[in-house]
């Protein structure tokens, strides 16, 4: 007998979407921004934002085409209240927009990273802070509060294109707690003045006092002003000197020379492939004297060293080799007619060879002068005296070369971490594990650089587009709390998970995790909901690790 099919039967792919928003609701998302922003609107904010984020983690369409994303889903079930996705129109997204920035797009934000930081326990002792550009195609001609829309220094290389700035504050590695978009000319040096300014009362939010957090940054954070301003408001700081300071070439000379490394080894947290060997570091800690101020200087060699510079120093070789190779091919064309003569001229070139990176070998070879014309046949020629040629040999110095060479391999690290506690919390193995862990920051700014996630910016006003780094932000957050989340798990229990090719992993990524839940299809009838076939083994084994139950895909 065939099994009839009901006429109010629908269907719909959720994929991953119900994993976010169990993080959404961990994180108090829809309550919270509803509790902030007043509005009296058919489509409450706090929605609004959740079907912003699930739009964005799901490959982000434009904003005006948001009715046409929810227009097939299961609204009640992504969004716990059912809405119809006519309202999710361009005006109505706009006037919720409008209230959004009314209300402080900042304040928003710092409230939900409180929940996160609170809700999943993630330590804030240890802040990133880094800004990236964003690069804008039109004319824009932005010049309003909040922030300017103009020219200035591309760091995605495009310096055609207007742009803003990103700044961002992260905890934990990558865990983003404060952001903020900033004039498109705004300097590093002088944004991180800003931050330092008020950085106490940022994290004040998450129970910690200054000197309670370490404060890392990149080398634009060395100036006289924000050296002054971190150790008058107690800021704990690690970053990284500019090779621009004499300070820095002379304790990187000071360690070379010196030769009393301390291995640190690897820092790599997998195992490298055969064909791309972790680097090994060394490390050597001294002081450095910056604007009448000593501070505590770690120089690290890495043995995966700078192509750059050693391409710069392939350059400075070949350079001083062609100027040897000059002098010889003059020498050699001239004849000295007495031994001192050509002993002298060997002298010079060996003078010059010094600071060439060179060796020049010289030998003097006395040889036989003979007078013009053909000399009659049979009759051996008579010299009619003697002269001195001078026969070059040249060659690199490794002596010289090798130190070099080590010395482009290095670079240095300074902090006020200078008391004997913070010696013995922070030796030079954790300044440096803590200072790389500044690319989970420039992972971050990849993230929202990535055109599948924001594909173009199609606003026009500004403080939209700083609503809409809110919603990029949010989304950024609870990306980073999935995998934070799976990590943690494996940290606890000691097992991994299934990851690429059906593999055991204990580094699982939520770009990973989406892969394993394609094509997840919820049949409903009326408020009866079902998964069209149950959840893979490996599935499972994904929402174990994130803590979430699979009623999460059939219940709202």
């Amino acid at each position: 007998m065939q099994q009839l099919i009901p006429d109010n039967l629908t269907f719909t792919d959720v994929a991953h979407l119900p994993i976010v928003k169990q993080f959404a609701k961990r994180i108090n998302l829809v309550d919270t921004i509803n509790a902030m922003v007043e509005s009296q609107m058919q489509l409450p904010p706090g929605q609004t934002v959740l079907a912003m984020v699930l739009d964005t983690l799901s490959g982000r369409t434009p904003l005006y085409r948001l009715k046409e994303f929810f227009h097939e889903k299961d609204t009640e079930l992504l969004l716990g209240t059912e809405i119809d996705s006519e309202l999710f129109c361009d005006y109505n997204l706009g006037r919720v927009i409008d209230k959004i920035y009314a209300t402080g797009t900042h304040s928003i934000f710092s409230r939900l990273s409180q929940n996160a930081v609170r809700q999943f326990g993630i330590d804030a002792r240890k802040v990133h802070f880094d800004t990236t550009s964003i690069s804008v195609h039109g004319d824009y001609e932005l010049t309003e509060e909040p922030f300017k829309i103009t020219y200035g220094h591309s760091k995605d290389h495009r310096p055609d294109l207007k742009q803003f700035l990103i700044s961002m504050l992260c905890v934990d590695r990558n865990i983003p707690v404060l952001g903020a978009t900033k004039d498109g000319n705004a300097s590093d040096k002088t944004l991180n003045n800003e931050l330092l300014t008020n950085i106490s009362k940022h994290m004040a939010v998450h129970g910690l006092k200054p000197g309670a957090f370490v404060y890392v940054a990149d080398s634009a954070f060395v100036t006289p002003d924000n050296l002054e301003k971190a150790d008058s408001n107690g800021t704990r700081f690690l970053t990284r000197l500019p090779a621009t300071y004499q300070e820095c070439s002379r304790v990187i000379e000071q360690a070379v020379v010196a030769d009393a490394w301390t291995e640190l080894g690897s820092l790599a947290e997998t195992v490298p492939p055969a064909k791309r060997p972790s680097a090994l570091y060394h490390a050597y800690e001294t002081t450095v004297t910056l604007y009448e101020r000593d501070y505590r200087a770690i120089v690290v060699h890495s043995s995966a060293h700078d192509k750059r510079r050693h391409k710069r120093i392939d350059r400075l070789l070949a350079k001083k080799r062609n100027e040897l190779e000059a002098l010889c091919k003059k020498m050699r064309s001239e004849s000295y007619y007495c031994r001192a003569d050509a002993q002298a001229a060997a002298d010079k070139l060996q003078a010059a060879a010094v600071g060439s990176y060179h060796t020049c070998e010289c030998t003097i070879e006395k040889v036989a002068r003979f007078g013009r014309g053909r000399p009659a046949k049979g009759v051996a020629r008579t010299p009619v005296g003697h002269e001195y040629q001078v026969h070059l040999t040249i060659g690199p110095d490794p002596e010289k070369i090798q130190p070099l060479r080590l010395q482009a391999g290095c670079f240095v690290l300074i902090s006020n971490l200078s008391s004997p506690q913070d010696r013995a919390n922070f030796d030079a193995r954790e300044l440096l594990r803590l200072y790389k862990d500044q690319d989970g920051i420039e992972s971050n700014f990849s993230f929202l650089k990535d055109p599948v996630i924001v594909n173009s910016i199609f606003l026009k006003k500004n403080h939209r587009i700083e609503v809409l780094g809110l919603v990029l932000l949010i989304s950024l957050l609870i990306w980073r709390l999935i995998e934070y989340s799976m990590r943690r798990y494996i940290a606890d229990t000691g097992i991994a998970i299934t990851g690429w090719k059906d593999k055991p992993t204990t580094r699982p990524t939520s770009f990973m995790l989406t892969t394993k839940f394609l094509s997840i299809l919820v049949l409903r009838v009326e408020n009866q909901r079902r998964l069209a076939r149950p959840l893979r083994p490996v599935q499972l084994e994904y929402l174990t690790a994130l803590g979430i139950d699979p009623i999460a895909f059939t219940s709202p």
